[in-house]
C-alpha cells in the first residue's frame, strides 16, 4: 500500500490499466483453452460412439473375444467385460474395468434400451485413455447365462499433446499482450496526462515566481479540458485582482499624500511659529486651525471609503443577510442630503420595494448617488428621486457629464476633471457599483440634459417575504 501511494498518477493509471488488460486477456486465454478441451474431447467421445454404430450390431463372441485390436483404422480398442471383469483378450492395451463399466455390463440391456457410459480411463498398460460401453445383452457362455458389455477406448496422449501445445502457445500470446499492454498503458497515460503535467508545471511557476496570470492551452472538451479551463479563470482572476489591489494602493497612496502634505505644512507652520516666538494673526491661525479639520474629514472619509471597498465582496446570487425596506433606506439617505444641501428642493416619488441586502451598506450607496447629485447641483437646484418597482433614480439638473467619461464614474479614484477641485475620493461610485453588484442589480449613469440621472435596478418585491423577517 505504501508503494502504491507513492507513485505518481501516470504510474497507478499505468499499472491499473495493464492490470485490466493482463487479467482479461488471462481470463480469455483461459476460456479458450477450456473451450478446446471440450471441443477435443467431444469429438473423441462422437469417434467411440461412431465406432459401435459401424460395427453393424452385434457380432460373434469370436469376434469380440478377437484378440485386442485397433479398430477402424484408428487408435480404438475394444474390450468385452462382464460383471465380474473380462470376459477375454487382455494384456497392456486392454481396457481396465470400472465400477461404471461393471454396472453397464450388469444392465443387461440391449438394442435401444441398452445402458452405455463414457468416461475417462486407462488401460492396464496405464495409457490414459476415454472409454466408451455399451451393454450387449445377456449370452450363454458354459451353459451360464452372463450379460455381457464391449467397451471402446481411445488414447488421449494426442489430445493432451494437443493441449499442451495449445497452452504454451496461448501462454505466449498472453505474454506479448500483456508485454504490449504495459507499454501502451504508460504511453496513453503519458499522452492522457500531458495536460495535468502541464498545469503542474503552470502551479509550480507560479508557487515559485509567485507570477500570477499564467494560463495552459485546453484542447478537447474532457474533464482534463475543463479542468484547465478553470485553471486559466483561476489564475486570470488571480492577476486582476492583483492588479486591482496593486491599483487601489497605488491611487490610495497618492490620493492620501495632498492631504497629508497639506497637513504637515500646516502644522509646520504652528510648530514654527511656536518655536520663533512669532505668534500667526489670529485669523490665519483660525483658517489654518480650519484647514486641518478640513483634511482630516477628508482623510477620515477616504479611509472609510477604502475600508468599504476594500470589505470580501458576497458572491452574485449568495444568500443576503436579511430582507430590507429600500424605500425606508432611501428616506432616511433623503434626511441627510436635505441636511447636506440645505439650499436645494427634493421631489420624491418612491413605492414600497423590499430587496435582499446589507442594510448598511446599501443605505451608504445610496447616500453616495444623493451625495453626488447634491455636489453637482447649482445653488437653488432641484433633485428628483423615484422608487417604483425596483428602480431607483436620482436626478440632478446640473452640467451633466461628458460623453466621454461616463465609462469613467465607476473607477476608483477616477474624477472628471471639472470636479477635481471639488471634496471628494472619487470612490463614491465605485462603492455604489460595489454594493449594488453584491444585490444581484445593476447600476448606470447618464446625462439627461440638463443633469445627470443615476439609475439602480434591484430585484425585489413590494411587500416583504412571510417565511423571512424585514430589516430596517
Amino acid at each position: 500500500m505504501k508503494r502504491w501511494r507513492n507513485l505518481t498518477l501516470r504510474g497507478r493509471l499505468s499499472v491499473l490499466t495493464a492490470a485490466v488488460v493482463s487479467v482479461a486477456v488471462v481470463i480469455c486465454c483461459s476460456l479458450a483453452w477450456f473451450a478446446a478441451r471440450e471441443q477435443m474431447n467431444n469429438q473423441v467421445d462422437e469417434t467411440l460412439r461412431q465406432s459401435w454404430s459401424t460395427q453393424g450390431g452385434i457380432q460373434s463372441l469370436g469376434n469380440w473375444c478377437s484378440e485386442t485390436r485397433p479398430f477402424d483404422r484408428s487408435q480404438a480398442v475394444t474390450t468385452v467385460i462382464t460383471p465380474d471383469g473380462l470376459l477375454c483378450g487382455g494384456g497392456d492395451s486392454a481396457v481396465k474395468p470400472t465400477e461404471a463399466d461393471r454396472a453397464v455390463a450388469a444392465s443387461g440391456t440391449f438394442g435401444h434400451d441398452a445402458e452405455t457410459t463414457i468416461h475417462d480411463g486407462t488401460t492396464y498398460g496405464g495409457t490414459p485413455i476415454r472409454v466408451y460401453s455399451v451393454s450387449l445383452g445377456t449370452f450363454k457362455i458354459n451353459g451360464q447365462p452372463t450379460s455381457l458389455a464391449v467397451s471402446f477406448a481411445q488414447p488421449l496422449k494426442p489430445v493432451h499433446s494437443a493441449l499442451a501445445q495449445l497452452g504454451l502457445m496461448l501462454l505466449a500470446l498472453a505474454l506479448i499482450i500483456i508485454a504490449g499492454a504495459v507499454i501502451a498503458a504508460w504511453y496513453v497515460a503519458r499522452t492522457g496526462l500531458k495536460p495535468v503535467d502541464q498545469l503542474t508545471a503552470a502551479v509550480e511557476h507560479i508557487a515559485r515566481t509567485e507570477e500570477v496570470g499564467t494560463t495552459i492551452e485546453v484542447s478537447g472538451k474532457d474533464e482534463i479540458a475543463r479542468l484547465s479551463q478553470s485553471f486559466n479563470s483561476m489564475s486570470t482572476a488571480l492577476a486582476s485582482s492583483r492588479e486591482r489591489q496593486s491599483q487601489l494602493i497605488a491611487d490610495a497612496g497618492h490620493e492620501l499624500r495632498t492631504p497629508l502634505t497639506s497637513l504637515r505644512t500646516n502644522v509646520d507652520l504652528l510648530v514654527r511659529s511656536q518655536d520663533t516666538g512669532r505668534a500667526l494673526p489670529p485669523e490665519t491661525h483660525t483658517k489654518l486651525l480650519r484647514n486641518m479639520k478640513a483634511q482630516m474629514g477628508e482623510l477620515s472619509t477616504l479611509i472609510g471609503d477604502l475600508l468599504e471597498l476594500s470589505r470580501p465582496t458576497r458572491p452574485r446570487g449568495g444568500t443576503p443577510l436579511a430582507v430590507v425596506p429600500l424605500h425606508d433606506i432611501v428616506a432616511r439617505a433623503l434626511d441627510r442630503a436635505r441636511l447636506r444641501g440645505p439650499g436645494l428642493e427634493f421631489t420624491v416619488d418612491v413605492e414600497p420595494w423590499f430587496v435582499r441586502a446589507d442594510a448598511h451598506t446599501l443605505e451608504r450607496a445610496v447616500i453616495n448617488l444623493l451625495d453626488n447629485a447634491v455636489k453637482f447641483s447649482p445653488a437653488g437646484g432641484t433633485i428628483d428621486v423615484g422608487l417604483r418597482f425596483g428602480t431607483l433614480t436620482v436626478r440632478d439638473h446640473g452640467q451633466g457629464i461628458p460623453e466621454e467619461d461616463l465609462s469613467h464614474v465607476f473607477e476608483r479614484f477616477w474624477r472628471s476633471p471639472s470636479a477635481r477641485q471639488l471634496p471628494g475620493s472619487g470612490l463614491g461610485l465605485s462603492i455604489v457599483a460595489q454594493t449594488v453588484h453584491d444585490c444581484g442589480g445593476e447600476v448606470s449613469l447618464s446625462n439627461a440634459a440638463p443633469g445627470t440621472l443615476a439609475t439602480v435596478i434591484l430585484p425585489g418585491a413590494p411587500t416583504p417575504p412571510p417565511e423571512l423577517p424585514s430589516s430596517i
